[in-house]
């Protein structure tokens, strides 16, 4: 019988197992508890400020704000004010409800009163829209395409002539187009207000530049190489390339046609063929007139219903517009 441990075998005899340190974390008699700071998380490098990520500034932040809001405070105004009747205009303050919620009223009596008047000067102005604003479109792609491409005798002259097209208000051309057309038996036609809106110098001056950087002439030397026409090149290659341009230049032309009041007042005079910007203007006029029914409220709503229109069109095509306007800008 082992009764001593060691004289036991090697195999059997259970090691002894030395303890860990243990860190002591008592604080010593005497001495104050330091509390140890929190490790410091790890900050991403701030990005520098380049041109694209430009430094935050104050004063273009508040000039930016002021702007926002003069541009949408009369939008503002108008809405709210479409809402109220005939005597809540003039009793109400303007930027604040009226008495009565009369908005889905004074839409319907808007679109009914005078015999339907709103709805066929709405008619009419998309007609102008159009053929004015779609006919001046598509000569300024033509056009820009062709003096952008092509190499032809008298190519800076043109570009002088579109400069210079470009710097004269259509104000000042506005009575010698009268007269033009007056004699050539045009006037209060629809016509009067269509041909002179084909015309879109600035137009064609962005679409010459746009397609001066949007379409690589390696890649139409390379069409032509392969045996395709001009007419197939420009709707299969360059028009895709082109629609940037397109769009914006849609847009511009859009609204100058459908906001456009100067050239219809002196061309028409038939009632029938009124824009929305005469016919308003007509409307607003009665209250002036001996025996005139004043209709503010329906002004009021017809402005706005005059407003939407544009408006869904730059949400809708807002995307084509800022990469149009962007576009060439850089150059790979």
């Amino acid at each position: 019988m082992i009764t001593n441990p060691a004289d036991a075998p090697s195999d059997t005899v259970e090691r002894p197992v030395r303890p860990r340190p243990v860190r002591d974390t008592a604080v010593a008699p005497g001495r104050t508890p330091v509390a140890r700071p929190p490790k410091a998380r790890s900050r991403r490098p701030k990005r520098p400020h380049t041109p694209l990520h430009p430094r935050p500034s104050v004063p273009l932040t508040l000039v930016t704000g002021l702007v926002l809001v003069y541009t949408l405070l009369p939008l503002v105004w108008l809405v709210i004010n479409a809402t109220k009747n005939q005597q809540d205009l003039f009793d109400s303050f303007g930027l604040w409800l009226g008495k009565d919620f009369r908005l889905w009223d004074n839409i319907t009596r808007t679109l009914t009163y005078d015999d339907g008047a709103f709805v066929r000067w709405t008619l009419n102005t998309l007609l102008y829209v159009a053929a004015g604003a779609g006919g001046a479109t598509l000569l300024a792609v033509l056009g820009g395409y062709a003096l952008a491409v092509y190499e032809f005798p008298g190519r800076r002259a043109v570009f002088a002539v579109v400069i210079g097209a470009v710097a004269v208000p259509g104000t000042a051309l506005a009575v010698p187009t009268f007269l033009m057309f007056s004699g050539m038996g045009l006037a209060n036609t629809p016509w009067a207000v269509i041909i002179p809106s084909l015309v879109s110098p600035f137009g064609l001056y962005l679409m010459w530049v746009f397609a001066a950087e949007a379409v690589p002439s390696e890649l139409l030397e390379a069409a032509r190489i392969d045996g395709a026409g001009e007419l197939r090149i420009f709707f299969t290659i360059a028009l895709p390339l082109l629609r940037p341009g397109t769009v914006t230049v849609l847009l511009f032309s859009m609204v100058a046609t459908w906001n456009n009041y100067f050239l219809p007042l002196i061309m028409i005079k038939d009632p029938d063929w009124y824009p929305l910007t005469l016919g308003l203007n007509a409307w607003s006029a009665q209250a002036r007139t001996a025996g005139g029914e004043p209709v503010f409220d329906l002004i009021i709503t017809g402005s706005l219903l005059t407003v939407v229109p544009i408006v869904v069109v730059f949400l809708l095509l807002q995307r084509h517009w800022q990469s149009g306007l962007a576009a060439g800008s850089v150059k790979e």
